[in-house]
């Protein structure tokens, strides 16, 4: 089994930066696929990045392409998120999930996530 933690939201202007981790325990998650998505009030779960283990090659939505970075640290067995030029629609839940092998786009194909973390953007 697999558990996920995220940490590092919080409140920040637009145009700020976060950074976002998600610490797994319970096994190592340096042969999981990682991916990143987020969910806003009313709204479905979105794709945000994902970071695979085999390469490593890295994936985002058209929405955060270039200013989000994805990243990991397979010694701390903990995966990044770095959010730069923040707008306010990125305003969501952020959440961690992890998968050994499927389709890294969509929800369903991930095994384990984390409990999410809250950013908000003001304007």
């Amino acid at each position: 089994q697999v558990q996920l933690v995220e940490s590092g939201g919080g409140l920040v202007q637009a145009g700020g930066s976060l950074r976002l981790s998600c610490a797994a325990s319970g096994r190592t998650v340096s042969n999981y696929t990682m991916g990143w998505f987020r969910q806003a009030p009313g709204k479905e779960r979105e794709f945000v990045a994902a970071i695979r283990w085999s390469r490593p090659s890295t994936d985002y939505s058209d929405s955060v392409k270039g200013r989000f970075t994805i990243s990991r640290d397979n010694a701390k067995n903990t995966v990044y998120l770095q959010m730069n030029s923040l707008k306010p629609k990125d305003t969501a839940v952020y959440y961690c999930a992890a998968v050994r092998y499927g389709s890294i786009w969509y929800s369903e194909s991930y095994d384990y996530w984390g409990q999410g973390t809250q950013v908000s953007v003001s304007s």
